[in-house]
This record gives structure tokens, C-alpha cells and sequence, in this order.
């Protein structure tokens, strides 16, 4: 039976809309960031990549915004594609209550990144937080330390707390991938005389391997894009410590300077963009190779 081809006009309201309210707002943001737009002014003066030498000069701290951006990203990656997938091995096996359990790891993601960062900025106070009453009680005061106020310490707890609040989801998109996994695979390698290792490394990894990449893209997207886990435990600080792309570019706005905020939401763009296409080529890849 011959195939049937709708119509192209069938997609013309969806590429409309997507046109008017994505596409014309981000050619617009992009002339924006080449012109000295602020709220001080009510002229707008075309200046060119001004604004984008500004963002890289070494008497400002943008530099280390985008470091502490990409620290985060890579970071909380890793630590949340293992901790998912350490939670989805453990829980796609016959334990008892495992649904239980994937409920209760899974909850973290649903409650509001506001909700979460309000109470650990409680439990993380040095001075009264449960978790340095906790380790105090023990006796492990050397453990003790100024979770969100130290320099040494900040941008760790905000990684640790993301962490905890998205390992969840991530366990949940790779348990569905290793349920997708036939058992007969597993049968045939044990036949074949694989153990646990092998069976996980030649087995499950590869076929697991379309479910990391979804992963690995929504972890690359949140990283970069992180904003409320900061701004409500730190506000970026002490200092500047904890600054990332997108405080740094709520701090702009709010004090008028939009061309140059506008300049670093077009840098955030362009590092999304670059990262996701590399990381889906990559681990396309590899995932062809393994099949």
C-alpha cells in the first residue's frame, strides 16, 4: 500500500508558533547582546562582541562563573548517572519492597528545587542544622563545617543537594531501559561462562547504553542551566564563589545591564548547544559500536 503524505500545512501552526515565540525572540536576544540596551539609558547603541570581551576580561569574575558551570555540570553528571544507576541494578532485581523503595528514591525529584533548597539551607546551618547536631551527637565534631557559608564547602553542598534531589529521576529512566533488556541475553552469557562483571559490562551496558544517552543529555541540560539550587542555598556566595551562568545573569538583569545579560544567556546558548550535539554524536557512537 502506497504510503500517504499529509499536507505540509498540517505542521504550519506548530512551526508558527515555535517560529514566533522561540526563534524571533532568540534572533532578538542575540542582537541584543551586541548593543549597550540598560535601564539607564533609553538609547541603543550598537557596539558589537563589546559586550562579549567584557564577559572574558580578567577584571571580572564572568570567567569563573562559567567554570563553576561547568564544574557543576560535570559533577553532578557523574555522580547522578552512577548513583541512578547503582539504585536501577539494585532495584531491578527480586528485593523485597522494591517498589517501596523506588518510590521513596524517586520522591526527591518531584518536590520543587525551592521546597528542597529551603530545607537544607536548614539542615546545613553551621550553627543549629541537623546536620552538624547530628555529627556533634556522635561525637564527630572535626566533621562538622560551615556547609554553605565556607568557600571550601558551598559549591560542594549545592552539588551533594542536587545530587540527591535528581539521582531519583535518573534511577527511574534507567530502570526502565534494563527492563526493556531480554532475560535470554543474560541466559546466553551464563552459558557461555560470564560472570556478574562481564554480564554487566558486555550485556547490560551496551544495551543500556540509548537510556544513558538520554540521561546524559537531560544532566548536561540541568548543569548548565542550574539557577534555583544556587540562588536559594548561596545566592552565589560567600562572595562570589558559587556564581554560575544563570545567577550571574539574573544579577544583571536586575541591575539593568541587559545587553551584557542578554550577551551571557547567548554564551550559555552556544555551550548548550555545542555539548549536547557533541555528547549525542559521542554516545551515539558508542552505541552503534556495541550493537
Amino acid at each position: 500500500m502506497r504510503n500517504k503524505i499529509y499536507p505540509f500545512y498540517f505542521a504550519v501552526g506548530t512551526v508558527g508558533v515555535y517560529f514566533i515565540f522561540f526563534v524571533v525572540p532568540g534572533l532578538m536576544g542575540f542582537y541584543y547582546s551586541l548593543t549597550d540596551w540598560n535601564s539607564y539609558s533609553d538609547t541603543i547603541t550598537f557596539i558589537g562582541l563589546d559586550n562579549f570581551k567584557t564577559l572574558f576580561s580578567s577584571g571580572e569574575n564572568y570567567v569563573s562563573y562559567i567554570i563553576n558551570t561547568l564544574n557543576f555540570t560535570a559533577s553532578t553528571v557523574i555522580l547522578k548517572t552512577a548513583i541512578g544507576l547503582l539504585f536501577a541494578l539494585i532495584l531491578n532485581e527480586g528485593i523485597k519492597l522494591k517498589g517501596f523503595h523506588r518510590v521513596m528514591i524517586f520522591m526527591p525529584s518531584i518536590v520543587p528545587m525551592l521546597v528542597v533548597g529551603l530545607i537544607f539551607k536548614s539542615i546545613l546551618n553551621p550553627a543549629t542544622g541537623l546536620l552538624n547536631e547530628a555529627l556533634r551527637w556522635l561525637g564527630l565534631d572535626f566533621m562538622a563545617q560551615k556547609w554553605l557559608v565556607d568557600a571550601n564547602w558551598a559549591f560542594k553542598s549545592i552539588i551533594g543537594v542536587d545530587t540527591w534531589k535528581g539521582a531519583g529521576y535518573i534511577m527511574i529512566i534507567l530502570l526502565a531501559g534494563l527492563q526493556s533488556i531480554s532475560r535470554s541475553y543474560y541466559e546466553a552469557a551464563e552459558i557461555d561462562g560470564a560472570n556478574s562483571w562481564h554480564k554487566f559490562k558486555y550485556v547490560t551496558l551496551p544495551l543500556l547504553m540509548p537510556a544513558l544517552v538520554v540521561t546524559t543529555v537531560l544532566n548536561l541540560l540541568h548543569g548548565l542551566k542550574v539557577f534555583e539550587a544556587v540562588y536559594v542555598l548561596t545566592n552565589g556566595g560567600p562572595g562570589y564563589a558559587t556564581d554560575v551562568l544563570y545567577t550571574a545573569i539574573f544579577k544583571e538583569f536586575s541591575m539593568g545591564r541587559y545587553g551584557v545579560g542578554t550577551a551571557l544567556s547567548s554564551l550559555l546558548f552556544l555551550f548548550m548547544t555545542i555539548v549536547g550535539y557533541f555528547v549525542i554524536r559521542l554516545m551515539a557512537r558508542e552505541e552503534g559500536r556495541d550493537q
